[in-house]
């Protein structure tokens, strides 16, 4: 094997040294022709055509793995099936998995290789409640009624890590490339609520690079502060006493009251906060009927701001509201911190280096039925009919606190803080769709999404090889790190050593619906896709 894959890598080396970069190079004018690239340079090129082969091999895996996480639809800290489902993968390719990380029942971390670097791979791997969908289909048809899905497609970013990973393993196992690549979950990250944890249970300790990845309708990356927000994610819970609502209310102190008055009282504060604030928040608790005075209620918020000192002075704010309406209600208020998030900032020599990479492997080659399908998609949204992407995107460049106007969150900026991280947006969805929603799922056990992990995960894959092979580049990763993004900006965690993991969220729910839902689970030793197994035609007539 080894010998056979050296003479390969000669073969390409021959070939490359023939053919000029596809870089721009200045031209040595005297000698008429570019300068001649080392042979260092010559044997990462031919590295990163074997992994991309290795890849293309993989395509089967990679699809059944997108397919069988959509079926799961688990949403956070009851991704279960995904967990086993996943470490089983691993464990057969070699990976040696920790199981219960960070006190999480559906955490694990898998580790092949040894010495350093230390490269990460991770994505968000919930899904998202009441966003059940049939794959493949235009109208809202969901697989379970009232059920989670993956309305957000992190059902393909966890698929592209480990896909990446195997790739790396079998190239560095030939050439006797030392590292180690380990792969994460994001647990709950819908919830906000599993990287903070993780970071503070030490599972990026001794990691020198984490390369993310998330489901988008294009490829992209970013350097710097990006745009949107951080968050605390708290629920308040009142106690009052109990009455007969009829017969003596006089005798109780509502505590749904209490819940109420809190929501008046914020709404009321919201005009005077700044533009760069978002605020919302559900009752989890109303009471139990209406003719009993509620003696207990509660109420969950997310406080999200752009950065640190604003995301804990709202989160004072409405402790200060929360007490306000226990004592107007003559009830008593306890809160407990359900997730948090930093904004994020990402790494500068990193990103520029995903994003070279981007560019070598270029969009997926859509099909005529692929964009007939993106198109009647977009059409169904009232979106505009653009179809799919063909051109990559550019390199993000960081957001001004002035320019940026809030936003969604991600718990990704708490591991950016602790470790060099870039998040890679791959394009394994359709442009144009509303975040947060069953549409969003339409294309996600699709070869729109099969297609956009495989690209994916090639991106991934060649960054983790510039990582490996380029040692000056880890160095440089640090060097932005400790000089340029953590100079004047210092990571104080919004979840404390007493702030516990949340892990009884969906537990009841997922409870009442896995039997469902376990109906739909995808097999791929019968079909050859889920769509298959649904019996959905592709694209739709």
């Amino acid at each position: 094997m080894r010998t056979r894959s050296f003479g390969v890598m000669l073969s390409l080396l021959a070939l490359l040294a023939a053919v000029p970069s596809a870089s721009p190079q200045k031209t040595n004018v005297k000698a008429g022709r570019a300068p001649a690239r080392s042979a260092a340079d010559l044997r990462l090129d031919a590295l990163k055509a074997e992994v991309a082969k290795e890849i293309d091999g993989l395509q089967v895996l990679t699809q059944q793995m997108v397919d069988s996480l959509f079926s799961f639809g688990e949403p956070g800290f009851q991704e279960f099936e995904t967990k086993r489902y996943c470490t089983a993968i691993l464990r057969e390719h070699g990976f040696a998995i920790e199981e219960q990380v960070a006190g999480f029942p559906t955490g694990w971390l898998a580790s092949w290789g040894s010495g350093k670097p230390v490269i990460a791979l991770g994505s968000d791997v919930d899904g998202l409640l009441e966003t059940s969908q049939k794959p493949g289909v235009l109208e809202h048809t969901p697989l379970v009624e009232g059920a989670p899905g993956h309305g957000e497609g992190h059902n393909s970013g966890i698929p592209l890590s480990i896909t990446a990973a195997i790739a790396l393993k079998r190239v560095m196992e030939r050439e006797k490339i030392p590292g180690t690549i380990k792969v994460w979950p994001g647990i709950a990250e819908e919830l906000i609520a599993g990287k903070a944890q993780f970071v503070k249970a030490g599972v990026f300790d001794g990691v020198d690079v984490v390369l993310f990845s998330h489901v988008s309708s294009n490829f992209g990356v970013s350097w710097g502060a990006g745009s949107g927000t951080g968050l605390v994610s708290v629920e308040y819970t009142f106690t009052g006493t109990s009455a007969h609502a009829g017969g003596a209310p006089w005798g109780g102190r509502s505590a749904l009251d209490a819940v109420e008055l809190m929501d008046v009282g914020w709404n009321f504060r919201r005009e005077h906060l700044r533009l760069s604030h978002r605020s919302h928040n559900v009752i989890t608790n109303g009471g139990g009927q209406p003719n009993v005075v509620p003696p207990t209620a509660s109420v969950w918020y997310y406080f999200r701001e752009i950065d640190y000192p604003h995301i804990k002075e709202l989160r004072e704010l409405g402790d200060t509201m929360a007490k306000a309406a226990a004592m107007m209600t003559g009830t008593s208020v306890s809160s407990r911190l359900l997730g948090s998030a930093w904004p994020q900032h990402f790494n500068k020599p990193v990103a520029e280096t995903m994003q070279a990479n981007i560019g070598r492997v270029g969009m997926p080659a859509w099909s005529g039925d692929d964009q007939a399908f993106a198109r009647a998609v977009q059409r169904s949204q009232k979106a505009s009919e653009q179809g799919l992407v063909t051109e990559v995107g550019k390199l993000g460049q960081p957001v001004k606190p002035e320019d940026n106007r809030g936003g969604g969150s991600d718990d990704i900026g708490d591991v950016s803080w602790a470790v060099p991280t870039v998040t890679l947006r791959y394009p394994a969805n359709i442009p144009g769709l509303p975040g947060h929603h069953w549409a969003s799922a339409i294309a996600m056990a699709t070869p729109v999404a099969h297609k956009g992990v495989t690209a994916g995960a090639k991106v991934e894959a060649m960054t983790a090889l510039d990582l490996l092979l380029k040692p000056g580049l880890v160095a440089q990763a640090w060097e932005y790190f400790r000089t340029e993004q953590t100079k004047e900006t210092k990571y104080i965690p919004l979840v404390g050593d007493e702030d516990k993991p949340a892990t009884w969220l969906n537990e009841k729910l997922m409870r009442d619906l896995r039997p469902q839902m376990r109906k739909f689970y995808y097999d791929p030793a019968k079909y050859r896709t889920y769509l298959e197994q649904l019996g959905v035609e592709y694209p739709p007539k």
